[in-house]
């Protein structure tokens, strides 16, 4: 088990946890994620490292759909069954120049180690993160520290500026001298907007995708995607691909398919929730480490 050591809100339904998990910490990369199972009985999904230290890792969790919830109801002392990783394909970080990063809702969590890695290579960044209303604006701190200018877009004003995030970018690519590099994270219809936005400058447009993802090593097929016309798999192959040969309809399509399934699940009676959470307590792993010998009870 991986224990909690930090669990705070950042916005509503939106919780950053900060996990001991010293392996995959140390390996792990800009723009790789994790698979998680809360429980035995879990599903397991993808979430993207926020963040790590020499122990442990952050994750940003939006609370959707079952488990989901079922996470940011975690609180320090508690333990996640399975984590898996580090998954994926590191985020290709070169000396581009002027780069853009461009964030929407959570995927400002995906921004955060971008924008850190890309500064780190020399470039200049400059970062616009959108969301609803002030209340769901995260991170902005973290990401000032790690740019050279940022932009919060709202879409009711009620800070930074009124607008979507392709305002901004459309504003940045008329008003100032050329761009070398834009990254896209966040809602699907926010990444293709990014994307028809970059092609006629010809700027090159990379997107972290977020389809359905099941086993996180291209053994089930869950998250396949379509790619210049090619099937790629964004576990192994992504999750980051060229937004301007992405085809972003597909994606949407696919991310539909189980949302009968996901509504259904969180109907489920809260007695349910309550039994699954008791399986995340630590004292569980006692339990499945002391029949091991003791060369195998190491991470």
């Amino acid at each position: 088990m991986y224990l909690v050591q930090d669990a705070s809100f950042l916005a509503p339904e939106i919780k950053m946890i900060r996990l001991e998990a010293p392996r995959i910490a140390k390996h792990q990369q800009a723009g790789q994620f994790v698979i998680v199972r809360v429980h035995e009985q879990g599903e397991r999904i993808p979430l993207t490292i926020a963040d790590s230290d020499a122990s442990t890792i952050t994750l940003i969790v939006q609370g959707v759909g079952k488990t989901t919830r079922l996470l940011n109801q975690l609180q320090a002392g508690d333990a996640i069954l399975d984590v898996v990783g580090p998954l994926g394909r590191p985020s290709e970080i070169q000396l581009y120049g002027r780069t853009l990063v461009i964030g929407g809702g959570v995927g400002s969590a995906i921004a955060w180690p971008l924008a850190v890695a890309l500064k780190a290579a020399g470039n200049e960044v400059v970062v616009v993160i959108g969301a609803k209303t002030q209340r769901f604006v995260i991170l902005e701190k973290e990401l000032t520290q790690a740019c050279d200018q940022l932009f919060v877009m709202t879409d009711d004003g009620s800070y930074g500026e009124q607008g979507l995030v392709t305002d901004k970018l459309r504003e940045l690519i008329h008003s100032q001298s050329p761009w070398n590099y834009v990254m896209a994270i966040g809602p699907i219809p926010m990444m293709k907007a990014v994307a028809e936005t970059t092609r006629p400058a010809g700027i090159p447009t990379t997107a972290s995708l977020n389809p359905i993802m099941i086993d996180g090593t291209g053994m089930c097929g869950g998250c396949r995607v379509l790619v210049g016309g090619e099937t790629r798999f964004a576990c192994v192959d992504g999750p980051e691909f060229d937004a301007h040969l992405v085809d972003f309809d597909v994606l949407a399509q696919r991310n539909k398919l189980y949302r009968q399934q996901e509504q259904a699940a969180l109907q489920e009676p809260p007695e349910r929730t309550a039994a699954a959470l008791s399986q995340t307590h630590p004292c569980r792993l006692s339990e499945l480490t002391s029949n091991l010998p003791s060369s195998s009870k190491g991470e």
